[in-house]
């Protein structure tokens, strides 16, 4: 495994991952692994969309045809007063 080494970091920027490694129940080290895992999967090009991954989840369920849109409904605003 390829190893890094960061040079010149700030003492608040190490006790903060320090204490967010004990709320995960890690090692800063594995701590830092999981935030660097976490950056370079969210900038994947290859990853489907939200929705889409969402509506993969649900295929074949079910329903055989896409839902109907409702071309001519009225929209109406939501209620938040209830």
């Amino acid at each position: 495994m390829a190893q890094i080494l960061v040079r010149n970091l700030d003492e608040e920027i190490k006790s903060r991952l320090r204490r967010r490694a004990d709320r995960h129940g890690r090692s800063v080290e594995a701590e830092v692994r999981e935030i660097l895992r976490d950056a370079v999967r969210s900038e994947d090009p290859t990853r489907l969309p939200l929705g889409s991954r969402i509506a993969a989840r649900f295929v074949g369920i079910g329903i055989d045809d896409d839902l109907p849109e409702l071309h001519g409904s009225a929209l109406r605003p939501m209620d938040v007063d209830r």
